[in-house]
């Protein structure tokens, strides 16, 4: 019977056991679901199983695996153990159920084989989602929470234009057959077996994954959200919202070129703010929407037309990135997340020396920030090169230096810059606890996996949707990464010496969504004082107009009016003879 749910389905009505269960046994619930979901994953949903019905004349196709999507699927199943174990303490039970319901509506959406399941759990996502904001239940939360629903559910309902719009042209529903029929040695796909940017409705598909990618411009819900959730929001809203937008544009965009610039851009731009950033879990918002530019430029290296044995190189870097990123990513959430949990705050200004009271969560964060700073030996090192190896060997030089350019600055900020302001230097305010045990175990598992990953990356390249030939540790590559991270370091260090990089210090730091936040409400605002006073002149003018014809009316059809006096029949007569004298003439005329 279990084994017939969809994956993802048990996390969701499991989510809805838990008011019926109190205290830590709640806590054991949200650990035991996602480990009873992946063995069901692992055991029924093996590659290439497909589970199709019909609803309403429409053929669905809730479960569609295979290696791509099981790639995501493990990885979401691992994390969302994860974040469980670090929440352990949590007994808010909007928080857990919310949790579980998103964890299951992205699983769902991973394993989608047709656009209609695939908008129903998109929606979900966005739904459950926005509690892990709202719990912390303070008035800048629950604005933040408000903007983050607006986009995601905007996201949803252009989605959903766009479906309407390529059921009209194709008469297809499908989401995802074109690339698994591709799953196969040296693939010679068209771009046309995509989805691709070639109708209106594939071009709304496309705008509705980049919201949710978190594309240039459309970023901001990010830097907005995700620091005003909880301490055990931020860390599960870090691993899925994002990453299922970015499986999506690998399953129906692949080879899309705009998405080359597009991810370059976004692994550039938001260091330049994670850079002055005091808020430091908004830095790594920002280091966040930094990652994700590595994976959108590899899936727009992953042209199979052109470069078919690149873009297995670029489909693999994703995916294995994807698969580090939420691991990594998650661990440097986590220790942020011990810090405020235990201080209040996470305000750089206000944090320094604490390796001296949290020397775990400072050893577990700097193992998260080598790994997202590539260091040799970690996990970063084997996946990220791989995206940065498609780029050379399609010859795209800029966005290879870019790609460069953009490892510099991660290592500058999530390798140096964070763990620095938080654990070294001197200690400000009173001393503090390690972090909970709970909280150190999933930090310490997150940890090994990171290491593991990096020493022994056979077991992640086995996963990968394609067969793997590229060697990371190779002469060239160690010694060209650690000159790199060498004189990155010593760069750091002239300028914090000189006084030259930016300090810690309480400033609101202005991006793109100043125009949502301050021109446009002004706009909105305006054309709705001017729309009020149209219509009050509007109202003035008819009101008078109307007053006019009644007096009209008043004077020539009330009793002393022409028109209201008593006629005589011989009057009548006269009249009728008149009118129908007229109409004669005018007829005949």
């Amino acid at each position: 019977m279990i084994d017939s749910l969809p994956p993802g389905v048990l996390l969701i009505v499991g989510a809805g056991v838990l008011p019926m269960l109190s205290g830590r046994w709640r806590s054991v619930w949200t650990l035991l679901l996602p480990v009873a979901s992946g063995l069901q994953l692992w055991g029924a949903f093996p590659a290439g199983t497909s589970r199709t019905f019909e609803l309403l004349g429409y053929p669905l196709t809730p479960v569609q695996a295979d290696p791509l999507s099981l790639v995501w699927g493990y990885i979401f199943h691992l994390a969302a153990f994860l974040c469980a174990l670090y929440a352990w303490h949590v007994r808010d039970l909007v928080q857990q159920v919310a949790a579980l319901i998103y964890v299951g509506a992205a699983l769902g959406a991973i394993f989608a084989g047709d656009l209609i399941t695939l908008f129903v759990y998109w929606e979900l996502t966005a739904i459950s989602s926005v509690f892990l904001i709202w719990a912390s239940r303070s008035e800048r939360s629950y604005r933040a929470g408000m903007r983050y629903l607006i986009m995601q559910v905007g996201s949803g309902v252009i989605l959903l234009a766009g479906i309407l719009f390529h059921y009209r042209d194709t008469g297809s529903l499908a989401f995802g057959d074109a690339f698994h029929k591709i799953l196969a040695p040296l693939p010679l796909a068209s771009d046309g077996q995509f989805l691709g940017l070639n109708s209106p409705g594939t071009a709304l598909i496309f705008l509705a994954f980049g919201i949710k990618a978190a594309f240039p411009l459309l970023h901001n819900w990010l830097q907005d959200a995700y620091p005003e959730a909880t301490v055990t929001g931020t860390v599960y809203l870090s691993v899925f919202t994002t990453k299922l937008a970015v499986y999506a544009l690998a399953r129906g965009f692949p080879g899309t070129g705009i998405l080359i610039g597009i991810g370059a851009t976004m692994a550039v731009f938001p260091l330049f703010y994670a850079a002055i950033a005091n808020d430091l879990r908004r830095a790594m918002t920002y280091i966040l929407n930094n990652q994700l530019g590595f994976m959108v430029t590899g899936v727009g290296l992953a042209n199979f037309a052109r470069h078919p044995e690149v873009a297995q190189l670029a489909i693999n870097g994703t995916a294995s990135h994807a698969f580090a990123h939420i691991l990594y990513e998650g661990l440097l959430f986590m220790a942020l997340g011990a810090v405020l949990y235990r201080s209040g705050t996470i305000r750089g200004s206000q944090l320094g020396g604490l390796y001296r009271s949290m020397p775990w969560t400072a050893a577990f964060c700097l193992v998260g920030a080598a790994s997202i700073s590539a260091f040799p030996l970690f996990s970063g090192f084997v996946t990220k090169s791989m995206i940065v190896s498609a780029a050379a060997e399609q010859h795209q030089t800029a966005v290879w230096l870019a790609l460069m350019f953009a490892s510099v600055g991660v290592f500058l900020v999530a390798g140096i810059r964070i763990p620095a302001v938080t654990f070294l230097g001197p200690q400000r305010g009173p001393r503090l606890a390690e972090a909970p045990g709970w909280m150190l175990a999933a930090m310490a598992s997150s940890a090994a996996f990171c290491l593991l990953l990096g020493i022994w990356p056979a077991p992640l390249y086995a996963l990968l949707p394609y067969p793997v030939e590229y060697k990371p540790y190779t002469a060239a590559h160690v010694i060209t990464q650690l000159q790199l991270l060498a004189f990155t370091g010593l760069a750091f260090a002239t300028l914090k010496l000189r006084g030259l990089y930016p300090v810690e210090r309480a400033a609101i730091n202005l991006d793109s969504d100043w125009f949502f936040r301050k021109p446009l409400p002004a706009v909105v605002g305006g054309l709705y004082r001017w729309g009020v006073a149209l219509r009050a002149g509007v109202s003035r003018v008819g009101e008078a107009v109307l007053v006019e014809a009644l007096t009209w009316v008043k004077k020539h059809c009330g009793p002393p009016g022409l028109l209201g006096r008593s006629w005589s029949t011989g009057g009548m007569v006269i009249w009728a003879a008149m009118l129908l004298g007229a109409y004669l003439i005018l007829y005949y005329l």
